[in-house]
């Protein structure tokens, strides 16, 4: 039987898989203790070990990646090695830490980074939310200096995007038809992370001129990936993104699961439940 091939959306021109691998549980960000961050490291500690999990995405079509590309080069390097293994191209999202300072020195060393994420291969380039957040000023509405940061990506050859964990930098971007192509937002059925009621950032989402990449979408693992990938997808458009990190190759295609049955309006196909006493009434058949 074919493997399905995960629906895709366009942004800026490029076509990209509307599930996002998410890189937390890769490169040691669990946004739950040191421990955890630490014990994430230790499974990802060389090339090899990151080339399960991305050839999983990419045996369902899941080709987009986002990450600080910047901060993890064996993650770059598995990047391009698989895809000389399998033939298939790997999107890549970057989203770096520009230095904003109003200053000749600045304006430098952003360029530089910059062109530094178009040579490791990026074809997005979504200014990081610390750096995207000092541009903001709330009395005017506005993002001064945003159009010299995305001219600068466009100038390097990849398409800008925010990383806009302010609900108000969609907004402000939208209304001041900034040259953003698509934004990063969290977003997830218990609220974490998020600034303004969910319902609010769904509003958003909804009336948002471009597509939307959402992430923590399962909390950081504080909620189940059937609670929250299906919350998701089924509240945001057709165009959007969920942004999906998994910690294994076995949780990829857990995800993936999930997210098609999701999207196509049915029950997943999924193992039972574990129990020390599997043969329990409540678990079904």
């Amino acid at each position: 039987m074919a493997t399905k091939e995960f629906p895709r959306t366009t942004v800026g021109g490029i076509s990209l898989s509307r599930m996002i691998i998410g890189t937390n549980w890769m490169l040691g960000w669990s946004h739950t203790s040191v421990s955890a961050d630490e014990m994430i490291k230790r499974r990802y500690d060389s090339v090899e070990s990151f080339k399960p999990v991305l050839e999983t995405y990419l045996r369902h079509g899941v080709d987009t990646i986002m990450a600080p590309f910047a901060l993890a080069p064996e993650l770059v390097r598995a990047i391009k090695e698989t895809e000389q293994k399998t033939g298939k191209e790997i999107i890549m999202v970057e989203t770096p830490h520009l230095n904003v300072d109003d200053t000749a020195q600045g304006r430098r060393e952003a360029e530089q980074l910059v062109r530094d994420s178009k040579a490791r291969g990026a074809k997005l380039c979504l200014i990081h939310h610390y750096c995207a957040e000092q541009l903001v000023n709330k009395n005017l509405g506005q993002m001064p200096r945003l159009d010299d940061y995305t001219k600068m990506i466009r100038d390097a050859g990849m398409v800008p995007g925010l990383s806009a964990h302010m609900p108000e930098l969609l907004i402000y971007s939208d209304q001041n038809n900034y040259d953003v192509e698509t934004y990063i937002q969290i977003y997830n059925c218990m609220g974490f992370l998020m600034q303004v009621e969910i319902e609010t950032v769904a509003s958003n989402i909804q009336h948002a001129k471009k597509p939307v990449m959402t992430i923590k979408s399962m909390a950081a693992g504080r909620c189940s990936p059937y609670v929250g990938l299906t919350f998701n997808w089924n509240t945001i458009r057709p165009c959007d993104m969920v942004t999906v990190g998994a910690f294994t190759a076995n949780e990829a295609e857990e995800d993936i699961e999930i997210s098609l049955a999701a999207i196509e309006h049915r029950f997943p196909n999924l193992e039972k439940r574990g129990s020390p006493v599997q043969d329990q009434a409540a678990f079904g058949k």
